[in-house]
């Protein structure tokens, strides 16, 4: 990242991790205290939890736009930096679609767990069981949060959605499910435009090492982070998996754009069942592992 990573300051970086330790040490026992005998605040106790973590970290959120109250959905995001959970996470009162590897991750493994995560393995032979298992959470009109690239990007573009994990939006036993696209951008560090220069700071992608991307991560100012919500779809208005991803990735790369770019444009509408388009050839349907 030549030199940046130095940038930054350690005693920011002690204050905060040990705030957020001590924090996170704290709400972990109550929420799974509240899984165990089934209370329905531990639906609450997650956003509550992320909004307070933001803080520590430094984040300053700018919501556009407003999640959908249809159950069950699925939002689509893109996926940049293990930050996205904890924004999306104070925005968005469900659980994340995760790669098995986090389970045994340690610390957010376990917090991965106590939001209750649906953890998927994309290999072929157990694509059917998971698929299932996912549809359960929806049929009992639950909110799941996708990161359709399969993968985290580098902040400055969308990578293709996989339109093979759209499959979940189509099952019968669940009935119709909204589908709503959220782009996030990481776009100013106080108050300055972060360039393609400083968004390795915050977007973790490629073969990063987590520990140190995260040390430098700590000891840096206020970001702002731009979250936009945008009008949701449903898989029968697209006509098909592949339509539906690319609806999804095309509003999304253009939120991502516009928020980088410091540009806003006219929200696009969501395509009615009569204004289906062909499907493109261009949306990836092959798995590729994902943080969230």
């Amino acid at each position: 990242m030549g030199g940046v990573e130095r940038m930054g300051s350690t005693a920011l970086r002690v204050w905060r991790l040990a705030i957020y330790l001590a924090f996170t040490i704290v709400l972990m026992p109550v929420q799974a205290f509240g899984l165990v005998f089934r209370r329905p605040w531990t639906a609450s106790v997650p956003c509550f939890y992320h909004r307070w973590c933001g803080r520590i970290l430094g984040l300053r959120v700018r919501r556009i736009g407003r999640p959908t109250q249809s159950r069950p959905v699925l939002f689509a995001a893109n996926h940049i930096s293990y930050l996205d959970i904890t924004v999306f996470g104070s925005l968005i009162a469900g659980s994340f679609i995760a790669k098995r590897e986090v389970k045994r991750w340690l610390l957010f493994g376990w917090l991965a767990r106590l939001q209750r995560s649906v953890f998927i393995d994309r290999r072929a032979r157990s694509t059917t069981q998971q698929r299932d298992s996912i549809a359960g959470r929806l049929a009992a009109k639950e909110a799941l949060i996708l990161f359709p690239e399969g993968t985290s990007g580098d902040g400055n573009r969308v990578l293709p959605f996989k339109s093979a994990l759209f499959s979940v939006a189509d099952h019968a036993a669940t009935g119709p499910v909204t589908v709503q696209p959220v782009s996030i951008a990481y776009t100013r560090l106080d108050g300055m435009p972060i360039g393609r220069r400083l968004r390795p700071l915050f977007a973790w992608y490629g073969s990063m090492s987590m520990a140190p991307h995260l040390w430098t991560m700590l000891g840096l100012g206020a970001v702002e982070i731009v979250v936009e919500f945008h009008p949701p779809t449903t898989l029968a208005d697209c006509g098909s998996r592949k339509a539906l991803a690319r609806y999804c990735q095309e509003r999304v790369a253009a939120g991502l754009a516009n928020a980088i770019s410091g540009r806003r444009r006219p929200r696009a509408e969501a395509p009615r069942e009569t204004e289906r388009r062909p499907a493109s050839t261009e949306i990836a349907d092959s798995p590729a592992p994902a943080l969230g």
